[in-house]
């Protein structure tokens, strides 16, 4: 896990303490109570900064902030394209009998494309496309005959309770 980073008011007294009061590495991490590694990164990283003790007056803590940690250099990778993956899908599910294996499509995927993906990145890929399809498949279910024959029993019951009832005074609760 990442340290916090200091406020802007312990990072230049770390910088004071080193360049102005000559202390060492150890001493400043004992005085101000962190570890003395965080004072070596902050000297290196105003080191890089180009900045010295004294600080200049114009320079405001956001600055200081920017100066210290630059955003990060974004390189934008060349874009891949992205294999047909309902292709790769289709072909698997139809050539099972072939013994068509993903390394297969990959090498062909890879003659076609020779800057594109390598095998294990192709296959996570396909892995992912795959964990997003729907594999609901609806099936018919025909009743056994044992079935029929309690479906059956259940509706003689039902008729039987149905004419029972119809034979019976509701008010009076008697037969008629």
């Amino acid at each position: 896990m990442a340290n916090r980073r200091l406020s802007m008011r312990k990072i230049k007294e770390v910088l004071r303490l080193s360049y102005q009061g000559g202390f060492s590495t150890r001493q400043v991490a004992h005085s101000l109570n962190i570890s003395r590694s965080a004072v070596k990164q902050y000297q290196e990283r105003a080191k890089k900064a180009g900045l010295a003790w004294p600080l200049p007056d114009t320079l405001s803590d956001q600055e200081l902030e920017q100066k210290l940690f630059p955003p990060p250099l974004v390189l934008e990778a060349p874009a891949q394209a992205l294999p047909d993956f309902e292709y790769i899908y289709q072909e698997l599910k139809n050539h099972k009998q072939f013994n068509l294996t993903l390394d297969l499509l990959w090498q062909e995927y890879k003659e076609q494309h020779p800057e594109g993906y390598q095998y294990s990145q192709f296959c996570e890929l396909y892995r992912r496309y795959r964990g997003k399809l729907d594999y609901s498949i609806r099936q018919d279910h025909r009743r056994s005959s044992l079935e029929r024959a309690q479906v059956a029993q259940f509706f003689a019951c039902l008729e039987w309770t149905k004419w029972r009832h119809s034979y019976i005074k509701e008010d009076e609760g008697r037969f008629i």
